[in-house]
């Protein structure tokens, strides 16, 4: 890890619907810099580019590509010493590569080799609720949570898990929890 720029960057991740999204909102309403998760962003930019969200999720290759290059654009543009909270970071693809058995490609290794973050905040899964981007079933939701956890415990980041709270309450726990 000593390669590795050290950041004051603080990941918010976990599986589908573990209401990631509306934690890093609650963290913007309290005056903290956040990021947006690409994953919705990539759908977004692709159906006002009139394709249906079945085209976009075929090609599950090209789909995780998308995202990772978004990933790595914002993180790149992210000042080190800003202290920012990113509603998912570059690793997170690692896991959804695994899960859908997608070769680890050398642009995404790259990418995790150079990541860098203080702590990794991984919320524990609220019921799943699925809407026009959102498909995965329950079975895939724990899947790709545990996945993630072994991503980013494989990789040595300081890994913090989040219980089941009310939204406000796990914000106040992860601030709470920034140090140690």
């Amino acid at each position: 890890m000593s390669r590795r720029q050290q950041t004051n960057w603080y990941v918010i991740t976990g599986g589908p619907s573990s209401g990631k999204t509306t934690t890093v909102n609650l963290l913007t309403a309290r005056g903290y810099k956040t990021t947006i998760e690409h994953a919705r962003h990539y759908i977004d930019t692709q159906l006002i580019n009139g394709k249906t969200v079945e085209e976009i999720r075929k090609n599950q290759a090209e789909f995780q590509l998308g995202i990772l290059d978004m990933q790595i654009e914002q993180e790149a543009s992210l000042s080190p010493a800003e202290v920012v909270f990113l509603d998912r970071a570059i690793p997170d693809t690692l896991a959804y590569y695994r899960f859908l058995h997608l070769l680890e490609d050398e642009k995404l290794l790259n990418a995790i080799q150079a990541a860098s973050y203080k702590k990794v905040f991984i919320l524990d899964c609220l019921p799943l609720v699925q809407d026009y981007a959102r498909k995965e079933d329950d079975v895939a939701q724990k899947k790709i949570h545990s996945l993630l956890t072994e991503v980013y415990e494989s990789l040595g980041f300081p890994v913090s898990h989040v219980p089941v709270l009310s939204a406000e309450v796990r914000v106040d726990f992860i601030l709470n929890n920034l140090k140690n």
